[in-house]
């Protein structure tokens, strides 16, 4: 898919300006988009007051209007110019005060003054509004106006996933979260590649199933996990969190809790041998929704792969993050490492070389008989390939041990495996 970053930006046009939270009719109107996209994705709802594990689903937030005015009616700040102007999660308001008492409930960065912030409250009960910092230390002493016409009640957390079927019930798993309102790389690239993943993997033959999970970010994933958690650490052998994959100034790596998985084999592995550089994290330095998939007793195989990591670059969990952070051809540079790896597993097996000593490759054609730089470049990779083929590594273990990239393995294996010099084996896969 060539133009996949091309169709995943027009996506992101669409997506960008909705108001999303944890909870919400935001939401809702996201998964109404990415249901047209996905006609079999399934979206649930489960009700307020819900225990998942040691959380809680809490109320549902909406928001139809918010501004400060001042005494001659002029609009300070209104949520209709940019919805990152409210407090997220803010509870209803409507009073007039001086400056002083107001200034208690504005959130501004000093450090970036042209930027509005997005700051939440979702487990305590306040109001507040984002601004420039240049805008509020404009504001003249006087009588201000606040208006939050919002609502907190019972209702539900909204969440949804795909589950497309492959030969096995094996399961690679990608997820990304739906919660954060108008930030383009943090929040919309995220289920955007999910979705043009998706796309693209209903049109390959499988061997594995894929699990595609869009939720609010971390109570979405504990609510995910408490109701499906049996199953995908059964099942789940590798899995991607997918955010902040849409910028194009650089690549990331953030590896499981050990780092010991088939996903932090192949991540790494597609990173060093497709990439110019990439900038590789400690697991402490997480802080997307792999805290979840990661933790002890969930344990499951959970990296993330992505561009400019979050709290990183510049304009993150603010206005500035918008569609001009992200490119078609950053998307399209994400998905081509993605479906990279996806390539890799779904081929990746255990070889075992059926012979004693080293087989005579010239009577089964794989010697080439005129000796050139290429050719002996050639038969150097098939034999470093076939000395390493012992039934103890995969595909990627052959790979890095070789320094041949597991695409160009892979057919090196399926060339022995054709001529009945290697047979495959059976994978055991580290899931946490």
């Amino acid at each position: 898919m060539n133009n996949a970053g091309e169709i995943m930006y027009a996506w992101a046009k669409d997506l960008y300006p909705i108001c999303r939270s944890i909870t919400g009719n935001g939401v809702r109107e996201t998964f109404e988009y990415l249901h047209n996209i996905h006609p079999d994705l399934n979206i649930h709802e489960v009700k307020s007051g819900t225990k998942v594990f040691d959380w809680e689903i809490p109320d549902e937030w909406n928001i139809t209007e918010a501004y400060i005015e001042d005494e001659q009616g002029n609009r300070i700040i209104d949520f209709a110019d940019h919805n990152l102007h409210v407090l997220n999660y803010s509870e209803p308001i409507d009073e007039w005060m001086d400056l002083k008492e107001l200034d208690k409930h504005l959130y501004s960065l000093p450090e970036k003054p042209d930027a509005i912030p997005y700051i939440t409250s979702y487990y305590q009960r306040r109001w507040g509004f984002c601004l420039p910092h240049s805008k509020r230390q404009n504001l003249k002493p006087g009588k201000y106006r606040a208006v939050i016409d919002s609502t907190l009640k019972p209702g539900s957390l909204t969440y949804g996933d795909i589950l497309v079927k492959g030969e096995t019930d094996e399961e690679i798993l990608f997820s990304t979260y739906t919660c954060h309102p108008s930030m383009a790389n943090n929040e919309v690239s995220g289920m955007i590649m999910a979705a043009g993943l998706a796309q693209y993997i209903k049109q390959q033959k499988r061997r594995y199933s894929y699990r595609f999970v869009f939720v609010p970010e971390t109570i979405g994933a504990i609510t995910y996990l408490s109701k499906n958690i049996d199953s995908m650490k059964k099942n789940t052998i590798a899995g991607f969190m997918l955010t902040c994959v849409g910028d194009d100034r650089t690549y990331s790596f953030i590896p499981s809790r050990y780092g010991n998985t088939l996903a932090d084999k192949v991540a790494r592995h597609v990173l060093e041998h497709k990439t110019d550089k990439f900038d590789e994290y400690s697991f402490l330095d997480r802080g997307s929704d792999e805290r979840q998939y990661c933790a002890p007793g969930v344990d499951l195989p959970v990296v993330s792969l992505i561009r400019s990591k979050y709290l990183t670059y510049p304009e993150y969990h603010t206005s500035l993050d918008d569609l001009s952070v992200i490119s078609s051809q950053g998307l399209q540079g994400s998905f081509d490492k993605l479906t990279e790896c996806i390539e890799i597993l779904e081929k990746n097996h255990v070889y075992n070389n059926v012979h004693l000593c080293e087989p005579q490759l010239g009577k089964r054609g794989l010697y080439p008989t005129l000796a050139d730089p290429d050719s002996t470049k050639k038969i150097i990779n098939l034999v470093n390939t076939l000395v390493y083929a012992d039934s103890t590594n995969d595909v990627i273990d052959i790979a890095n041990l070789t320094n041949i990239y597991a695409g160009d393995c892979i057919k090196i294996l399926e060339q022995l495996e054709n001529a009945d010099v290697v047979k495959k084996g059976s994978l055991v896969f580290t899931r946490c």
